[in-house]
């Protein structure tokens, strides 16, 4: 992938970019994990690496689109949980009283490491106001398949799987697995798939409905980029409103969500595009979408 000529890749000396790599193309923003020997499996540095460039591409009006994707044969294998600071600390007779020393876990720890890491990543992808396809080349596990499945398409290879690996260590599901999987396949098939924890190949989760299409690997990048760019083409601010009203009407009421549909309705017809699309059909015209 190659930046656009109107607005170059930018260099950095910061070694994070070279474990995600950006580039924007045709007004899409192109984000990649890039840690294949460890399956893409995050960091808390990449974690806030991937929320700014999520946050740019909703604030920058150059970008209209934005694809997550990967290098190497998974997607993203998780949080990397053989990075996290240590729970041991020196014997207790060591220690000055009320003292916290490096590595002690105290109440309230772990919620607030969840609340400002794994669920802030997923609620970027969900806010951004630019639509987000996630082009799962590979394995896609525990944070990693919650980070393709909050986006709003996705396309997989047909090599990738998905696999809610959490009951396989013990743990309780985080990143929003279980407010998107029900909500995407129903209570009783994200419970078949958190309390097994078995993986779930492309073909399957297809068939389930989490994944828009399953195309051979060779073609995943092609896919991705036809979808984007067609996106990019189109009047942003109403796909903005209009992934808005999807992910909100999921959690309220019908008065509610006529409601803010109105509103949206309201907002979107004082855009340039409306304008252009409405003028583009009583000409009979192709519209020109400017993003607008």
């Amino acid at each position: 992938m190659t930046s656009s000529p109107e607005k170059p890749a930018e260099k950095s000396a910061d070694p994070v970019d070279s474990l995600v790599l950006h580039a924007t193309d045709n007004h899409v923003s192109w984000i990649t994990l890039n840690r294949p020997e460890a399956l893409n499996a995050i960091t808390p540095d990449q974690r806030e690496r991937l929320i700014q460039h999520l946050s740019h591409a909703s604030s920058d009006p150059d970008v209209r689109a934005v694809v997550i994707t990967a290098t190497g044969r998974g997607f993203c294998a998780g949080a990397d949980l053989r990075g996290g600071p240590s729970t041991e600390g020196p014997p207790a007779g060591e220690r000055v009283a009320g003292e916290r020393v490096a590595g002690e876990r105290v109440a309230g720890d772990v919620a607030r490491m969840i609340r400002l890491g794994a669920q802030r990543l997923i609620g970027a992808v969900l806010d951004c106001e630019k639509p987000v396809i996630a082009a799962v080349n590979g394995t896609a596990a525990g944070l990693g398949a919650h980070l393709a499945l909050a986006c709003d398409l996705v396309l997989a290879a047909d090599s990738a799987k998905f696999i809610e690996v959490f009951v396989r260590r013990g743990l309780v599901p985080d990143g929003g697995g279980a407010y998107l999987l029900p909500r995407l396949i129903g209570p009783q098939r994200a419970k078949e798939l958190m309390f097994f924890g078995d993986a779930l190949t492309a073909a399957d989760a297809a068939r389930l409905g989490l994944v828009n299409r399953v195309v051979p690997p060779d073609d995943l990048e092609k896919t991705a980029r036809d979808w984007a760019e067609r996106l990019a083409t189109g009047p942003t601010r109403a796909l903005a409103l209009t992934k808005q009203l999807v992910n909100a009407s999921l959690d309220t009421d019908r008065t509610t969500a006529f409601a803010a549909e109105a509103a949206a309705q309201e907002i979107n017809m004082t855009t340039t595009d409306a304008n252009e699309g409405m003028a583009a059909f009583t000409e009979r015209r192709t519209p020109h979408y400017r993003g607008r």
